[in-house]
């Protein structure tokens, strides 16, 4: 081969590398913009999603008169926390907090208890009827609650319960769904574990409490927060279960503030500020438990 055909096959080489790179660059360059479109897409949308919440915390520092004329304004012409003040200190707010932590604390620990040991009955446990009981259990969920709430104010007048806080309790310590995660939570464990603890001599009872229970944290935490959420958040049962002031939850309690039963005029500022100390301790469970929510991989087991 001569110099110049050398020369030709280096140039040629060269131009095809370069034909070959460009298509890369541009594909980046494009990636890259869809990526900054995409962000600033969610970027939006979640501005869209937390702009009320700011202007809940914002108005809650505000005078009456100025929430009343700047409802949506991010800025009070004056930062006062009279609306606090008055929520804590001539109210029954900490009465209504207290009632509310007190059935969410019970109602949380005996889902907790309850769901799991139904869901791993329902999972483990062969006896008769077991097909209909699930079946049961979906039908359930299917069903809406405000359809169950007659029914349920019934069962509890009948019983002797209503207007306390065993009434307030007692029919929100199972959920179907609770049980229905516990149940496909148990079936994706190993029976091989469940088998060695039987050889080393533990009953059914002991292998779930001591051997199944501590792999399903990852469901318990999420039965944790919905149960605490949940139960947190109630209305309807409360509304049908007590009628006592002394029993007042902090849902009824907030409901009374705006629909204007316990003030007058707007009083936007003690209403929202109401509302904003109440989405506390759900923000708070939340983000302390979010990473571990059905997380599976912490309950793989090797065979």
């Amino acid at each position: 081969m001569t110099t110049t055909q050398a020369r030709t096959v280096t140039v040629a080489a060269e131009s095809d590398s370069r034909r070959h790179a460009r298509p890369p660059a541009r594909r980046s360059g494009r990636m890259t913009v869809g990526r900054v479109l995409l962000y600033a897409a969610l970027i939006a949308i979640a501005a869209i999603y937390i702009y009320p919440f700011l202007i809940q915390v914002v108005t809650s520092f505000k005078t009456d008169p100025d929430a009343a004329s700047n409802a949506a304004s991010l800025l009070p012409q004056t930062w006062t926390t009279a609306a606090y003040q008055k929520l804590f200190l001539t109210s029954d707010f900490p009465l209504w907090f207290k009632n509310s932590a007190i059935v969410t604390i019970f109602v949380t620990v005996g889902r907790v208890f309850f769901d799991s040991l139904a869901g791993y009955a329902l999972a483990r446990l062969h006896f008769r009827g077991r097909g209909a009981i699930f079946a049961g259990l979906v039908a359930v969920m299917s069903v809406p609650l405000v359809v169950l709430l007659i029914p349920k104010f019934l069962v509890i007048n009948t019983l002797g319960i209503y207007d306390s806080y065993t009434g307030m309790i007692l029919p929100l310590l199972v959920d179907a769904a609770g049980v229905f995660i516990m149940k496909n939570f148990f079936e994706s464990i190993p029976v091989s574990v469940e088998e060695q603890a039987r050889i080393d001599g533990a009953g059914t009872f002991r292998v779930f409490w001591s051997v199944v229970l501590p792999m399903a944290t990852p469901a318990l935490i999420t039965i944790v927060i919905l149960s605490f959420q949940g139960s947190w958040n109630e209305l309807s049962h409360f509304i049908i279960s007590t009628q006592s002031p002394q029993l007042t939850t902090l849902t009824k309690g907030v409901a009374s503030l705006a629909s204007g039963q316990l003030s007058q005029g707007t009083q936007y500022p003690l209403k929202l500020a109401a509302a904003a100390v109440m989405t506390i301790p759900v923000a708070v469970m939340f983000f302390i438990f979010q990473r571990r929510i059905m997380n599976s991989s912490e309950g793989a087991v090797k065979e």
